[in-house]
């Protein structure tokens, strides 16, 4: 029987409010779940990678992994069980949590490859990692690299509501995972019957 794969909305540091482009996703989506952090002002490593490890490991199906910001560096901190049930991740204008004092914690930032296909979106005027970094983020982790323009953090503060572009990465990334769980399941289910 094939798995149903769950999407995982992954706010950075403050969450993503009422007209962020996650929270309008999450409202869209009947399947997506929303980690939710302790404390979004205060931002602990430990903490913040174990409320999402919990959500993951909360359930045995494969996630599609939706991150923003310091969403994206709490993503690459997971351990491997977690991991391990990570179809895919679009990763959104990762932080730089070693320039921005609040988010230090998070330093450094694992440069190992992600054991899933990952997308990393970035732009060149984010105020809060410079494009180049998050290059060099995309090249470690193994992530597929797109680079926007004039799109600041990505964010409702730069324009971006909804933000059809994302939602369309998004989608070939659950399509993929869906694909790859459904190609696993079956010859399993097939044995199964025999």
């Amino acid at each position: 029987m094939p798995q149903h794969i769950r999407t995982l909305i992954v706010p950075g540091w403050r969450d993503s409010g009422t007209g962020h482009w996650q929270t309008l996703w999450q409202a869209q989506l009947p399947d997506a779940e929303r980690v939710v952090q302790d404390d979004w002002y205060t931002p602990r490593r430990a903490e913040w990678v174990q409320a999402l490890e919990q959500l993951i490991l909360s359930r045995p199906e494969p996630v599609v992994i939706v991150a923003h910001s310091l969403g994206c560096i709490t993503t690459v901190h997971l351990g491997t069980a977690a991991a391990a049930q990570v179809q895919g991740a679009l990763l959104v204008a990762p932080a730089d949590p070693e320039r921005r004092g609040a988010l230090v914690d998070f330093a450094p930032v694992p440069a190992e490859p992600l054991s899933y296909r990952s997308l990393v979106v970035a732009s060149n005027t984010d105020p809060y990692c410079p494009v180049r970094l998050a290059g060099a983020y995309a090249r470690s982790w193994g992530s597929e690299f797109v680079r926007l323009q004039d799109a600041g953090h990505i964010n409702v503060e730069s324009g971006h509501g909804h933000w059809p572009l994302g939602w369309a990465l998004l989608q070939s990334l659950r399509q993929e995972a869906q694909q790859a769980a459904d190609a696993v399941a079956l010859p399993l289910a097939a044995q199964a019957a025999a």
